[in-house]
């Protein structure tokens, strides 16, 4: 069905570390009051945090926490997303899951590693594009470090939303609330990132900021404070469209190639 306007919420919570029931146990108790929604999306490896053991908590496609998902999907009559430690074929992503209450799955897998962290060493790097539509909507889905890379999220493909999750983590949210709010402006998109909170295995601290900004910039909707919570908001496709039609700024863009 297609829809001009898409309800979106994204849960902003404090993973519990490499605990996959508990966090899926914290995530129930938001989707049991979580309003009506088209897309409902949780932080980067929701159900573990940001770790390293790769190997000890993958899981396939068809394990414990995509058929999790599709059971919640179904339930709630919404799409869920976020991203999640799977195993394929001998090799190991930081992969971005949506499932739909019909059960169709889109994948996206992480295509800048994070070398500081050692991701690189853990985890395969990601090719395929992320891009998929849902309810009329082209949907673009990136994952934490990628989106200090402009060009892989270069809007060619013209996207009407772009969403990232992550575990970006407290000292360097200035750069992702400026990173977030560019993308938005740059590809004259609905963008859309979703942050979690607390402290990590690591010690590292997490304040949230999960935040929507609207294809000129503006934030529309947010959630600042280090607390979990949900935000949600109603996205109006036309109204996107109309203003990039007035303003044209994606008919500019030029495919070019580092040398």
């Amino acid at each position: 069905m297609l829809k001009n306007n898409l309800q979106i919420a994204a849960i902003q919570f404090d993973i519990k570390w490499e605990s996959k029931h508990k966090n899926r146990e914290i995530i129930e108790k938001y989707l049991d009051k979580t309003s009506e929604t088209d897309i409902i999306l949780l932080p980067e490896m929701f159900t573990t945090g940001f770790t390293m053991q790769a190997e000890k908590f993958s899981e396939n496609m068809n394990d414990e926490t995509v058929n999790w998902m599709k059971s919640w999907a179904k339930r709630l009559n919404s799409a869920i997303g976020g991203s999640i430690i799977i195993s394929e074929a001998s090799k190991i992503y930081n992969r971005f899951v949506f499932v739909t209450p019909e059960e169709e799955i889109f994948f996206y897998d992480k295509r800048y590693t994070f070398t500081l962290a050692n991701e690189n060493k853990y985890y395969t790097k990601g090719s395929n594009l992320g891009i998929f539509e849902y309810k009329g909507w082209k949907i673009c889905t990136r994952i934490c470090y990628d989106l200090r890379f402009p060009v892989w999220s270069r809007n060619k493909y013209n996207y009407d939303l772009l969403i990232y999750v992550a575990n970006w983590p407290k000292k360097r949210i200035q750069a992702w609330d400026s990173l977030l709010k560019a993308r938005a402006i740059e590809n004259m998109c609905y963008c859309v990132g979703v942050n979690r909170v607390g402290i990590d295995g690591n010690n590292k601290s997490y304040p949230g900021h999960t935040t929507f900004f609207n294809y000129l910039g503006d934030k529309i909707a947010s959630c600042e404070e280090k607390n979990p919570n949900v935000i949600d908001y109603k996205f109006d496709k036309e109204e996107m469209i109309s203003t990039r039609k007035e303003l044209k700024f994606l008919d500019d863009i030029v495919d070019f190639k580092f040398q």
